[in-house]
């Protein structure tokens, strides 16, 4: 996978045709009935915009408001690692908080670096809990924090847990109310860098599968779609870079950037910021998520010769865009 493409051109066309290639899903078979009654839901969706890594995290966020003022969806969500709970985050955090009425957080293990702490993020941010669900035209919405501590399974680095009283409430969630449902998280519940206690957290939602619509996380900065009994994961791609490490450190901007954000030299960013919005239509039984595309700033990872993170997969996985996709209860399409 280091083939070099000849130019900006050729690129932005690889780019164009990939993302528009898509994957086809379908909803659970068992939640169609619920779909079927519920009014159409529209919400935009960012994650991983690392505002305290990237010099220009701020105008990622503007770029993402601008969007959704023109897509008007029914409520906006970032998916985590998103900004420090501190006054110099500010202004991104009051651009998202300003950007619409509904807006849902998520907490993100980069989220509490330097000591900040969920408490504060949930001050800072105005969420109303470190996990918590919404109602949104008729879908609950169940956010999971992810981070919490106390893993059996934990072997070094951030916690990636759903502790055994949240664990507990999510159950409780499932079986309240009659609504469909979309899981939140920071972290994967399956596959690559999934919480410890995935397995278990995947039987309660295949469980739950006649009400339980999607999951959905962040966390990875990659495209990828994943099935467990018939419930789709999705993961969606980072605002701003894919990491990779103290092994392939570069610069992709000018010397007085990397100056003043060193981390930027350990990923490789997107020119663009990445964003999507996810539409539900109960009428035509159709969940679609928008592709957005861009590219590499400087040297990609197949050009860098990146060959971590296993079993993520370069060029398929690890791309600088978010795919269409288009899920139908009634067949599989792809675009």
């Amino acid at each position: 996978m280091n083939q070099q493409l000849p130019s900006n051109l050729h690129r932005r066309s690889f780019i164009r045709q990939a993302a528009a290639a898509g994957f086809s899903l379908a909803v659970p078979a068992l939640a169609q009935a619920l779909v079927g009654r519920q009014p159409r839901l529209s919400v935009g969706l960012i994650t991983d915009l690392h505002q305290d890594v990237m010099h220009d995290g701020l105008e990622r966020m503007k770029a993402f408001v601008g969007a959704m003022q023109t897509t008007n969806p029914d409520a906006i969500m970032q998916l985590g690692d998103f900004a420090y709970p501190t006054v110099k985050n500010q202004p991104v955090i009051d651009l998202f908080n300003q950007a619409h009425p509904t807006r849902l957080h998520v907490i993100g293990n980069h989220d509490t670096d330097s000591g900040f702490t969920h408490a504060q993020c949930v001050s800072v941010w105005g969420m109303s809990a470190p996990y918590y669900t919404q109602v949104v035209n008729g879908f609950r919405f169940i956010i999971l924090n992810g981070n919490e501590k106390g893993s059996p399974a934990h072997k070094g680095g951030y916690p990636a847990y759903i502790g055994p009283a949240q664990t507990t409430w999510l159950q409780q969630q499932l079986s309240e109310g009659t609504e469909p449902i979309i899981v939140v998280s920071h972290q994967p519940l399956v596959g690559y860098l999934a919480v410890d206690n995935a397995a278990a957290i995947q039987q309660l939602l295949t469980a739950a599968r006649h009400r339980v619509v999607l999951a959905i996380n962040g966390h990875t900065h990659v495209d990828q779609l994943q099935y467990v009994d018939d419930v789709p994961y999705l993961t969606i791609n980072s605002a701003s870079y894919f990491w990779v490490g103290q092994n392939f450190i570069h610069d992709s901007y000018a010397p007085d950037i990397h100056k003043a954000y060193p981390w930027i030299s350990r990923t490789c960013p997107y020119k663009e910021a990445l964003f999507t919005t996810l539409t539900i239509d109960p009428k035509k039984m159709t969940i679609t998520l928008l592709a957005k595309q861009s590219e590499w700033v400087g040297q990609s990872p197949e050009q860098l010769g990146f060959n971590e993170q296993k079993p993520l997969q370069l060029g398929k996985d690890i791309v600088p865009f978010i795919r269409f996709y288009k899920l139908s209860a009634r067949k599989r399409l792809r675009k």
